[in-house]
């Protein structure tokens, strides 16, 4: 029997954890991890990528899609590098992932080949814990407490392990380390809930609030039920942050859509015309559309206090868990349901919708790419992933895919970084292999990591009992990712980007693919993907002119009058230059 060594014990310790799979690429320094899980019979399953960088990326995607503790690993030197985007992605979106990282710092006159100082690198995207394994005995309990502490502070950690101390053996007589904490991994360490004083205080401040909005942020993923209680008590309109978008049922007539530049403009008229705001798990940074300082009077709900009053003036803060403490907020809240500001609120979402169709409907060379998006909106699978990159597409998905309950759907909201929708998707697909997962990327960003991640989707698939990933390719050859109005980082002259036979790429590997390029059809491609017995990859050739159209701020004009009250109030009084917000003053 073989000797047992210190890789062994990190098996061990992933699979304690309940881990169940290690995104990664290989490298000698650390080969011996790597090693350890292919003979672990795919407890925990080893998920090699085709970059670093996308191993980081599914180590995230699996972190926001299972609410569980991501794993990813990588050599030193430039695989470690490597690692950096998707450590970033989880820290700004506050998600738990594990960094493993080998390090063999033998060689020739002490310096050794790809050496970089890796304490300092992951300095900054792991500051909550970057520590090195020094002992065999201390590397049981150094991994539990990276977990411990991703879990708790909801983002990522890093372990190194040198080359040698992986390949260190272990004594068949050293004790087992101690189980790990009982629970969810990933789940709350305690139930946090605000004091009765605060809960009374932000009820009194709701209940007195005559045009009330509802902000909903990702840290609301459970308490669906309880902001729609809390809405109809109140007679309020709810806007969400671009993550908060799959948190409420987007077909409720008073859910104005995703607030900011990727936004409604129901969502922004909601803003200008609301007098009483309630935050909830939300840290949205377009601060631009919220309501003007001094409009409105504020509560916020999050259970990371350092994050109460970051973006935006606070009268109430509350710090808990948003289920719990929307329902201690309900226990207190009466029914006085302002019916003349809820319709307000629906006719604006009304008007957005019609509005949103023409713009789906209007004329383009060779098709529009809001089309696309809202041909799909009327046939997504009612279960299952989305996995959205960033770029054009962001706006589109934000306006036009109507998200039902039970639909997950994840992208990189606070760092935007391109690349990650095929990785995500990967991982959404390999944790629930049942379910069907689309990715909706530009070409862009197929070609920074999902033309070489389609190798990896083409070695998993046929273990897959839902076949179904459907990756989806806005080709409209654009670099600048501007749109028609020019406002990108390369303005109207953007360069343009090499063709690719991005569903041609598809076939090659065994996967479905098709491309599309008149409008009348892609609806039935939409069709036809979504049957297939395989992976697809719908190539969609759309119109880079097509502007983004992003909602002007309600009563943006007076945004540069705020240090001056009287002024700003008396051009207010002049300029209501939205219909949501003419209304609202007849509510007054």
């Amino acid at each position: 029997m073989a000797d047992r060594t210190v890789a062994d014990l990190v098996v061990e310790r992933l699979r304690a954890w309940h881990v169940p799979r290690v995104f990664g690429s290989p490298g000698a320094a650390i080969a011996p991890v790597v090693a350890a899980l292919d003979a672990a019979g795919g407890d925990p399953e080893f998920i090699p990528a085709r970059h670093e960088e996308s191993a980081a990326f599914m180590a995230s995607g699996h972190a926001k899609f299972t609410a569980e503790v991501g794993v990813c690993l990588a050599t030193q030197g430039p695989g470690a590098v490597h690692l950096l985007d998707g450590l970033y992605d989880a820290k700004l979106d506050s998600k738990p992932v594990v960094a493993i990282v080998g390090e063999d710092v033998t060689g020739p006159l002490g310096g050794a080949y790809e050496e970089i100082g890796l304490s300092r690198l992951f300095g900054d995207v792991c500051h909550q814990f970057v520590r090195y394994g020094r002992l065999p005995g201390q590397v049981p309990a150094l991994l539990d407490q990276a977990f411990r502490t991703a879990t708790a502070t909801r983002s990522p950690t890093c372990v190194v392990l040198p080359h040698a101390l992986q390949v260190a053996t272990v004594p068949d007589l050293q004790p087992q380390a101690a189980g790990v904490m009982s629970g969810v991994p990933g789940g709350p360490l305690a139930r946090v809930l605000p004091h009765d004083a605060d809960l009374d205080a932000a009820a009194s401040l709701l209940t007195t609030g005559r045009r009330v909005a509802i902000l909903v942020g990702q840290g609301a993923h459970d308490a669906a039920a309880e902001i729609v209680a809390l809405a109809d008590r109140l007679g309020a309109g709810v806007a969400t942050s671009l993550l908060g978008k799959p948190v409420l049922d987007e077909r409720l007539p008073f859910h104005t859509g995703v607030l900011g530049e990727v936004g409604t403009t129901a969502a922004a008229q909601l803003m200008g015309g609301c007098d009483t705001l309630l935050l909830v798990g939300t840290n949205d940074p377009w601060t631009d559309w919220f309501p003007l300082p001094g409009q409105v009077r504020t509560v916020q709900v999050d259970i990371d206090g350092r994050r109460i009053g970051t973006r935006y003036p606070v009268d109430v803060p509350l710090v808990g868990d948003a289920t719990e403490t929307l329902r201690a907020l309900l226990a207190r809240v009466p029914a006085r349901p302002n019916q003349r500001w809820r319709g307000v609120v629906e006719s604006a979402v009304d008007r957005w919708r019609q509005t949103a169709a023409e713009r789906a409907a209007a004329p383009a060379e060779p098709i529009n790419p809001q089309r696309v998006l809202q041909e799909l909106s009327a046939r997504l699978p009612h279960r299952g992933a989305v996995a959205v990159d960033v770029g054009s597409v962001i706006y589109w998905y934000a306006r036009h895919l109507e998200l039902p309950p039970g639909v997950r759907a994840q992208l990189c909201g606070t760092l935007g970084s391109m690349g990650c929708a095929l990785p995500y998707a990967l991982a959404a697909k390999l944790a629930r292999p049942d379910e069907p997962v689309l990715a909706l990327l530009g070409d862009g960003a197929m070609q920074f990591n999902g033309l070489a991640e389609l190798i990896t989707v083409a070695h998993h698939w046929r273990r897959w009992r839902d076949p179904r990933l459907v990756v989806l390719v806005l080709n409209n050859r654009d670099h600048s990712g501007a749109g028609g109005d020019g406002r990108g980082p390369f303005g109207a002259l953007g360069d343009r980007r090499p063709d690719v036979p991005y569903a041609g790429w598809a076939r090659l590997l065994g996967l479905h693919g098709v491309r599309v390029d008149r409008p009348e059809l892609v609806g039935p491609a939409w069709d036809e993907v979504l049957a297939a017995d395989r992976p697809s990859v719908l190539e969609a050739v759309v119109d880079p002119a097509v502007p983004l159209e992003s909602p002007e701020p309600a009563l943006a004009d007076l945004r540069g009058l705020v240090a001056d009250g009287d002024a700003a109030r008396r051009v207010r009084d002049r300029m209501l230059d939205t219909r949501m917000t003419v209304e609202a003053e007849d509510l007054r």
